[in-house]
């Protein structure tokens, strides 16, 4: 008879993925990073700060780079060291236990694809409205982008791959033309004196008063460690998987700063700092009616990209944390065709589906700042990670190293708890997001305790000591 355990029927699993898989490219990984990190919320963040902030805010925006590279630090080793597509879970499993496992990756990762995309979704849903008032009825649009993408994510890599080199390189194209058009253009005079308020000195950075814009800054810059769940299906993720993240971020500030500079001169600060969608309020302002297409383009192509990595990625988290006996195993079902977790791919679109249908556009900040917030543990957990398998497996194979060890451990740690402390605009809404947060993730944690100590029957931090 053959033997079926958990360990065994990963591995399995994992051989067949990487031998019938025709392997991620660098170009695809370098959509992936991208696409899930430029979304619309990241573009009213960086218009916001920019009109709240002016040069100071790209000095933010380098901060807040600093601690994405740490980020990515931590991620590169961990994910080389465990190449598997249960990523944060597996890596945490091996440094302090399978409790803070399930709580990180359903904090980190569940609850923001929950809350984050619903927002995104919503989005969409205003700026659809906005530029076709009266002719789309509301909510069908996002639905059908939600699970038609669900859908075209279970037919596989392939699939996936072409989607999001599609959706991304357009969105990266539409960005650097606004930005680069507004940046090389001259604004009329009416146009340029109401953006005249916007800061262009240096006093901000000279100051240091820059450093409370980071928070604000850092959701420009998180999610390219949604790469490290696919990385079974890429080529030479040695060399690949760091450089890729690496080279996604710089790309994005250099993005960002174009978009911002530009704004600057067609924008006044009160738009910036006010407007839902003022990234729509740039493209009007540059192109006029004629840029109703730009903006269409912009919008959409920035969510479905994050949308389409997200379907791709989570399900995979949840299928590896199947193969560790974490989540219930019919997560870890593959499609009998297509060898993707398409039960786990179903389960994320639903569970995306029913904050969006029922929360208020009115929250959608709310549900940014609390999915955001979440996100953040996930990264101290990673650099908690690092530091603890440097201490208890320094044997280990590990492709990538850190560089300066444990100098970005210990920057990306306070600089993500300092982001958290400081991740709403006003008290009132800290609270109200603090307390959804709590209640998510104490619902999250009671469900762990009892599955590790009953199901899996294991101690809540007792490492996973085999290799």
């Amino acid at each position: 008879m053959t033997d079926t355990t958990p360990a065994q029927g990963a591995s399995a699993r994992e051989s067949h993925r990487r031998s019938s898989a025709p392997g991620i490219g660098f170009k695809t990984m370098i959509a992936i990073c991208v696409g899930c990190v430029v979304v619309q919320g990241a573009m009213a963040s960086a218009l916001m700060g920019f009109g709240i902030g002016g040069l100071s805010f790209l000095a933010a925006m380098g901060l807040a780079l600093l601690f994405a590279f740490c980020n990515a630090i931590s991620f590169s080793e961990l994910s080389l060291m465990y190449p598997s597509s249960g990523t944060l879970a597996t890596y945490t499993q091996k440094a302090i236990g399978h409790f803070p496992a399930i709580v990180s990756v359903f904090s980190g990762y569940v609850i923001v694809a929950m809350f984050g995309l619903s927002a995104e979704l919503l989005l969409v849903d205003a700026l659809l409205q906005t530029l076709f008032p009266g002719m789309l009825p509301s909510y069908l649009i996002p639905v059908l982008l939600l699970f038609g993408l669900a859908f075209l994510n279970i037919l596989g890599t392939d699939v996936f791959a072409k989607l999001q080199n599609l959706f991304t390189f357009a969105m990266i194209a539409a960005i650097l033309l606004v930005g680069a058009t507004a940046l090389l253009d001259t604004p009329t005079s009416s146009v340029a004196q109401a953006a005249a308020g916007i800061d262009w000195g240096l006093e901000g950075i000279s100051d240091g008063s820059f450093i409370g814009l980071t928070a604000l800054a850092m959701w420009m810059f998180v999610g390219c460690e949604y790469i490290c769940p696919l990385i079974e299906d890429i080529r030479q993720p040695e060399r690949r998987v760091p450089r890729a993240m690496f080279v996604s971020l710089i790309i994005i500030f250099l993005l960002f700063t174009l978009f911002c500079l530009g704004a600057g001169r067609y924008l006044s600060m009160e738009t910036l700092t006010t407007s839902p969608l003022p990234y729509l309020d740039l493209v009007d302002g540059v192109f006029g009616k004629a840029g109703l297409i730009i903006a269409t383009v912009m919008g959409l192509t920035a969510t479905c990209s994050t949308v389409n990595t997200v379907l791709a990625t989570v399900p995979r988290m949840l299928s590896g944390m199947a193969d560790n006996g974490q989540v219930f195993g019919i997560m870890g079902k593959l499609h009998s065709r297509f060898e993707t977790p398409w039960i786990g791919i179903l389960f994320l679109a639903a569970i995306v589906a029913i904050p969006f249908l029922l929360v208020s556009p009115d929250n959608i900040i709310v549900l940014l700042i609390g999915a955001s917030t979440s996100w953040l543990l996930a990264y101290i957990v990673a650099h908690i990670n690092v530091i603890v398998l440097r201490v208890r497996k320094p044997g280990h194979a590990r492709p990538y190293r850190t560089p300066l060890y444990p100098v970005p451990q210990l920057i990306g740690i306070a600089g993500m708890g300092y982001v958290a402390a400081n991740a709403s605009p006003s008290p009132e809404m800290t609270a109200m997001v603090y307390t959804l947060l709590g209640v998510v993730l104490g619902i999250v944690g009671v469900i762990a305790l009892f599955w590790v100590k009953f199901k899996m029957k294991k101690g809540l931090f007792e490492p996973d000591m085999t290799d």
